[in-house]
């Protein structure tokens, strides 16, 4: 029964147009002097019994059209209309097709997105338990208290409470991006001072060979955080006193690449391809038991919003170097005075 409505109201206006056409035709012929009732009764029977006709091949054939978007569907796969016949009706059904693979593709996407973030936080809980039990136990020694281990423990708390909030971002990325001009080797020295404790207790120089002209465009608050992440990998990986590690900037046939290296243990060729998937710790997450896997795939999407390419080398007991290409940087102008290629960094001046 409410297929017949739904015909009813999509053909009623044209069946009343039809009325009108023929109404108007024999107007016409009785006002040219035909007075032939029989044969216009004649031929309105006629055309009464092929508009019938018409309509109801016109029914048949969307019958199944109508039973479709009639029927309370019961999962998404029901708006896959199937046995159409007409072109309207496979048009369509093709976009409900397309409509029904962006919203799978969107699902998948929501999806995969809360299981990231779900196993982020569960591994992020987890890892927190270490710092805060270590300063528990701590406090609870007899006198004094060592305010040095405390700061390292409070230091990953916070690198940790970081990682959150970035990860976080990620989602409203496009929302908080803010593209301007920097120089280069400021903004790498303002990293490298936030990370000196961490440099400091783990012995390890850096070294920083930048020209002080390099101006390149970017978020700097962005690359704060992928630059800090790399310099965090580089020195946490680097085992032994007095190692350094280099960034240093120079210019390419695509554009100014910064590089991070470090005389670390380096990443196992194995792993190379896969440290910028989230969740991937591999075989040096393993030496240290505090990573998340999160750290290089964070940066890897970063780079990859700002227009950065990243590429990672390495090479086992030798060290690790991370690139990251900037296509728009140029040479602008310094003072004789304030260019310094090369600043070596010691405990002091950290």
């Amino acid at each position: 029964m409410r297929q017949i409505r739904l015909f009813i109201n999509e053909y009623l206006s044209w069946v009343i147009f039809e009325m009108f056409l023929i109404s108007f035709i024999i107007v016409l012929y009785w006002l040219d002097g035909f007075t032939g009732i029989n044969t216009m009764i004649y031929s309105i029977i006629i055309s009464m019994l092929l508009l019938g006709a018409f309509l109801g091949a016109k029914f048949i054939t969307r019958r199944s059209y109508y039973n479709a978007i009639i029927r309370k569907p019961t999962k998404m796969e029901d708006a896959l209309i199937r046995n159409v016949r007409t072109s309207e009706q496979k048009r369509s059904s093709d976009f409900m097709r397309d409509l029904y693979s962006l919203h799978q593709n969107e699902v998948q996407t929501l999806y995969a997105t809360q299981h990231r973030q779900l196993n982020f936080m569960n591994q992020w809980v987890h890892q927190m338990k270490t710092p805060i039990s270590v300063i528990n136990l701590l406090l609870q020694e007899e006198g004094e208290l060592d305010k040095r281990s405390v700061r390292e423990e409070v230091d990953k708390i916070q690198r940790g409470l970081d990682a959150v909030l970035v990860n976080a971002r990620l989602g409203t990325f496009e929302e908080d991006m803010h593209i301007e001009r920097v120089g280069l080797k400021s903004l790498t020295q303002q990293i490298v001072t936030d990370h000196k404790r961490l440099f400091i207790t783990n012995g390890v120089f850096p070294v920083i060979s930048i020209d002080e002209r390099l101006v390149v465009a970017t978020d700097p608050k962005w690359m704060k955080i992928v630059i800090g992440q790399f310099i965090t990998n580089a020195v946490k990986y680097t085992f032994g006193e007095g190692k350094r590690v280099y960034l240093s900037a120079e210019h390419t046939k695509k554009g100014f690449e910064l590089t991070i290296r470090d005389e670390g243990v380096g990443i196992p060729a194995s792993d190379l391809k896969r440290v910028t998937r989230a969740f991937f710790t591999g075989e040096n997450g393993r030496l240290t038991g505090e990573s998340t896997g999160m750290g290089l795939y964070i940066a890897d999407e970063v780079c990859g919003k700002l227009g950065h390419p990243l590429a990672i080398k390495s090479e086992v007991g030798k060290g690790t170097a991370v690139k990251i290409l900037f296509t728009n940087g140029e040479m602008g102008e310094a003072d004789a005075e304030e260019r310094n290629p090369k600043t070596e960094a010691d405990n002091e001046n950290l």
